[in-house]
């Protein structure tokens, strides 16, 4: 459980200035996804927590609570959810809490808030709460301390008029029930704020007060926020602004120059913590963050574990990982959303609960068809599907369907065999090099605490062609030292690697038992084998019927293998590519035409309509024994 009036102390004690986003629910499925994308990316410029506003009368509460849910699970991003009185009977914000404790979220912001547009002034729900601090009371109440609780406040006073001294009276008896830190309305005079909270700190309030800060985006938006909310603007701000104010560019420029000096101002003061309300855009935002030097370097953003932890609730401790799942996190947690347990310090039975359902919501492949036509072309030949894979792995894309990010430096040291791999007919999804004994502070492949370090198993995971599967099965089993899995669209399961888990990355760190974060596991790969399929065939259907794209990548996912392989000898490099010497896919030029009548009867003269070298072996890899398990799932 983390409370982010914690991470308030250690940052006033550390004095080292840390800052935090809000976000508020979009309007549109789309939007919802494209701010989670953002909210992704956003992770990385180091916030200590987010927080997702609550719309008056609570109409998008269930939005609300779904992506305090998303983001503290899948996104592992500490969430503070708004919570308001507004139009809120006390069942409903009852409902409200008790979705936010099973989301693994710790943190409020109690709000009276302001009044649904249809009303003129803010009325209190019957069945409701009149005040910010009956919010908190009942909080307070119900859940002891398990919630940390922000309340908000006003250093220019809010829309109603009330007196400057009547707000800070109100702010105190918040505090005085239960509130353990303020974060305050948007402005843009330092010397307004620091005269009010020195009025706080005069009445007794001790509790840390968070400034809110709204970056620049354009002088439009700057004008209409600053007029809504009231804030004084001072002078020197607007004589700089308005002659520039019909070029972004140069609004943002100067807007963040402005907002960077009033931040170190903020920070010379002795506060040192920004909460930034982002509107849901990210560039202002981080332009203020870089004028600052508050965006961590790869030092610094280092990570605690070669994955993004979840801080779903009773998942907190979860420590190991399938690596199949490494470029696809967000895919991973909601397919194991619904387990009862995670592992914890060791992998458990991944069969008790299953895995989610391959088809719920964003396990498939993003995008609109048009888009991902756009980005992955049309192909009509294998050639062409590997060249796509190959330019990915060149950084030349930015996205696989198996992939959501672009590639990383990790895989430097093995891109040119990965690269030469998929050009002849070997379509890679996952990798890693091998790494012995390296340390955790090493800016590419470290993580976990200081002074260990890390290893890793050489991993290969690709698509292979059946006419090639028995000749790699081969050269795999004359090493010892290699395991693999290969397993087919319908679950015929070929294996040399014995039963139980086989951990691929591990850490040794003093004082502590060895960290073991990412394993290969066959139930979990099975479960990985639906999926992996399931995005091929996504991509294959954002072609239209019967056209040679779609029958050609809809072959492939119909006829050839995954399979991954591990090179259980961490102290070579490289030798998992020597596997796939004097292999390669033949035809890989072959282009064929499909008559519509055949198509419609899903007939062609071809396996599957793929080539004929690519298909002819189907019925000869399934003879392939060499000593393996076969296993049909």
């Amino acid at each position: 459980m983390v409370h982010i009036s914690e991470k308030l102390a250690d940052s006033e004690q550390s004095k080292k200035t840390i800052f935090s986003f809000e976000f508020y629910p979009p309007k549109t499925g789309q939007g919802v996804q494209n701010l989670y994308d953002r909210m992704d990316r956003m992770h990385s410029l180091g916030p200590q927590f987010i927080d997702i506003t609550w719309n008056a009368g609570g109409r998008l509460s269930k939005l609300t609570c779904e992506m305090v849910n998303v983001a503290q699970s899948v996104y592992g991003l500490e969430t503070m959810m708004h919570l308001t009185c507004t139009g809120m009977p006390k069942e409903k914000v009852d409902e409200a809490l008790k979705e936010a404790y099973k989301a693994g979220c710790t943190n409020i912001l109690a709000l009276r808030g302001d009044p649904p547009r249809e009303n003129e002034k803010w009325e209190a729900d019957p069945d409701g709460f009149h005040y910010a601090k009956d919010l908190v009371k009942h909080i307070r109440a119900n859940y002891g301390d398990y919630f940390d609780i922000c309340v908000a406040g006003y250093p220019e006073g809010c829309e109603e008029d009330t007196p400057p001294d009547l707000l800070l009276q109100h702010l105190k008896e918040k505090v005085d029930a239960g509130a353990t830190f303020i974060i305050t309305q948007m402005f843009y005079d330092v010397e307004i704020f620091l005269d009010w909270v020195q009025k706080c700190r005069d009445i007794g309030i001790t509790v840390p007060i968070i400034p809110g800060i709204m970056p620049i985006h354009t002088y439009a938006a700057f004008m209409r926020r600053a007029t809504w909310t009231k804030c004084h603007v001072p002078p020197r701000w607007l004589e700089l602004l308005e002659p520039v104010k019909n070029d972004d560019v140069a609004v943002r420029e100067i807007g963040r120059d402005l907002v960077v000096e009033m931040c170190q101002k903020i920070i010379d003061s002795g506060i040192h913590h920004l909460h930034f309300y982002t509107m849901n855009l990210a560039t202002a935002t981080r332009m203020v963050l870089e004028g600052l030097n508050l965006i961590p370097t790869l030092d610094q953003a280092h990570p605690p574990l070669p994955f993004r932890p979840s801080l779903g609730f009773n998942r907190k401790s979860e420590n190991v990982r399938p690596i199949f799942w490494k470029n696809r996190k967000a895919s991973y947690v909601q397919r194991t959303q619904d387990w009862d347990e995670f592992p914890n310090g060791r992998w458990g039975d991944s069969r008790s609960p299953a895995f989610g359902e391959v088809d719920s919501y964003g396990i498939g492949l993003r995008g609109s068809n048009e888009s991902n036509i756009k980005r992955y072309g049309e192909p009509k030949t294998i050639r062409e599907i590997a060249d796509t894979f190959a330019r990915y792995m060149s950084g030349k894309l930015a996205t696989l369907p198996w992939s959501e990010s672009s590639i990383t430096a990790e895989v430097d040291v093995i891109k040119d065999r990965l690269i030469d791999l998929n050009r002849r007919g070997f379509l890679t999804i996952n990798s890693q090099p091998a790494v012995n004994g390296v340390k955790s502070s090493d800016p590419v492949y470290g993580w976990g605490p200081r002074n260990g370090y890390v290893y890793q198993k050489s991993y290969l995971e690709l698509f292979v062609s059946p006419e090639v599967l028995a000749d790699l099965i081969t050269n795999i089993e004359r090493d010892p030292d290699m395991t693999y899995y290969a397993v087919d669209k319908s679950g015929s399961l070929k294996t040399n690697s014995p039963e139980g888990p086989n951990a691929v990355t591990w850490g040794v760190y003093p004082g502590k038992e060895i960290i073991q974060p990412t394993i290969v596991e066959t139930i979990s790969f099975l479960a990985w084998k639906d999926e992996a399929f399931r995005l091929g065939e996504d991509w294959a259907h954002c072609y239209s019927h019967g056209s040679v794209s779609r029958h050609l990548l809809q072959g492939v996912m119909d006829t050839w293998w995954l399979v991954n392989i591990v090179d259980n000898d961490f102290h070579r490099e490289g030798k998992i590519f020597d596997l796939f010497e004097n292999l390669e896919v033949k035809d890989l030029d072959e282009t064929f035409e499909v008559s519509e009548l055949m198509k419609d009867l899903g007939l062609d003269g071809k396996e599957n309509g793929l080539p004929a070298a690519a298909a002819g072996k189907v019925n000869g890899v399934n003879g392939v024994n060499g000593g393996t398990n076969s296993i049909t799932a």
